[in-house]
């Protein structure tokens, strides 16, 4: 059977099943197909991420229960493998709105954690910015928040996300998602570009006598509900991917045209003005470790290695999977190929260039040299390492905007990132 009839008995079976046809565009490609199977991999991607999520909390009712270095130590494990799932769906960010509605709850940084918990000296006591700086919910049952007096005897998920999260308005107070639990089992980082990650003692759970750090009952407390919170959170944006969910809908429902237009949004805004631009380049210029996503944990070269990988595999389509099975099907990688196989060949070729060079510094600092310390003034390779791989997704971005013109989806606005566009303007 030659494709052209192919395509002609996949329609006539589709009216005689009383399904809707499939939308092919000149070029034979079934554009439905290709959101759909976008969204079915968001779904394994979510789905992998609450069930790690699930594996953490379990590890942190075993710490709680028995706070020992063995205990903390497979809940900092725990906590690190849910980043990697977690990490590949950001690139549903920026073109989604449940998404981006959402994302703030479960992934907002950097964090004022003096909100939260004790602070070393050095951290200062208060902040023009932030009335909450140092308001340690840990240790202050009632406290008066922006002229509003908190009970915060128990502190529950509900205190943490609907008082505590960005309270004043300030984007800084952080007190839910992944980061306020990364501050909890590790601690502040006080080692600026120097080696060492945070390194909260295990006794900082312990009851009685043992307690370190004052306030244990309550760190467990906060600890556990961030936890649930987190899982809760979870669950809701897996249900926002299932079948009537309202992520999936949004795609689905609408113009084929304008879902390629939401995936295309997020994969080049994540790719310039977020991961190279904020998250890369600003800490780069000031050779800053508060700029580093997972400053606590130094863990940071995998986040940015796993959201390049977000990038990538949904733009061909595939997931690997964690627990989930693995998905694979018709993709954006599709389209373009039958458009311009030339560009495609390009596309796939940047995307290969910017895990290169993102696996170089995750390499290095799995070897010893963390990402903080790369970025440090004065580490010249550190410094090229990083710039090569803010220098890999730049070119990848530029790539992604020549797709979106070969496939006639208009004008796009990308996320744009001063650190990148006006570099002078951060030091202003």
């Amino acid at each position: 059977m030659n494709h052209r009839y192919s395509i002609r008995a996949g329609l006539l079976a589709a009216l005689l099943a009383g399904t809707a046809a499939p939308t092919l565009a000149d070029d034979g490609v079934d554009r439905s197909a290709v959101i759909t199977n976008y969204a079915d991999i968001a779904l394994a991607k979510y789905s992998d991420s609450l069930e790690t999520a699930r594996d953490l909390d379990a590890k942190i009712d075993a710490l709680i229960e028995k706070p020992s270095d063995e205990t903390l130590q497979a809940a900092r494990e725990a906590w690190l493998a849910a980043r990697v799932p977690y990490q590949q769906t950001e690139a549903y960010r920026f073109g989604n709105p449940v998404v981006d509605d959402w994302e703030g709850r479960v992934n907002a940084w950097p964090l004022d954690e003096g909100l939260i918990d004790y602070v070393d000296a050095s951290y200062g006591t208060e902040s023009d910015a932030n009335t909450a700086y140092t308001a340690n919910i840990i240790a202050n049952p009632n406290l008066s928040l922006n002229g509003e007096t908190i009970d915060a005897g128990t502190i529950t998920p509900a205190l943490l996300q609907d008082t505590l999260q960005e309270a004043g308005g300030v984007e800084a107070n952080v007190a839910t998602g992944y980061h306020a639990i990364e501050f909890l089992l590790w601690g502040q980082d006080l080692n600026g570009t120097d080696a060492g990650a945070g390194s909260r003692p295990a006794t900082d759970f312990a009851a009685g006598d043992e307690c370190t750090g004052g306030n244990c009952e309550r760190r467990a407390e906060y600890l556990k509900a961030a936890s649930d919170l987190l899982i809760a959170d979870l669950e809701e944006m897996v249900g926002n991917w299932e079948t009537d969910g309202a992520a999936r809908k949004n795609l689905t429902d609408g113009e084929p045209g304008e879902a390629l237009r939401a995936i295309l949004t997020g994969l080049g805004s994540l790719s310039y003005g977020e991961l190279a631009g904020e998250r890369m380049k600003l800490g780069l210029l000031l050779h800053d470790p508060e700029e580093e996503h997972d400053c606590f944990s130094d863990n940071t070269h995998n986040s940015h290695l796993y959201d390049a990988k977000g990038i990538q595999n949904v733009y061909l389509g595939t997931y690997g999977g964690g627990g989930s099975e693995a998905v694979s099907g018709p993709s954006l990688s599709d389209l373009v190929k039958a458009k311009d196989p030339a560009l495609d060949e390009e596309m796939q070729t940047r995307l290969e260039e910017t895990m290169t060079a993102m696996q170089a510094i995750a390499d290095k600092a799995e070897g010893g040299e963390a990402y903080d310390q790369q970025i440090g003034e004065g580490n010249e390779e550190g410094n090229a390492r990083v710039q090569a791989a803010i220098d890999a997704l730049i070119a990848q971005t530029r790539t992604i905007e020549r797709v979106i013109a070969a496939l006639d989806l208009g004008s796009i606005e990308l996320e744009g990132s001063d650190s990148l566009d006006n570099p002078n303007a951060v030091f202003q």
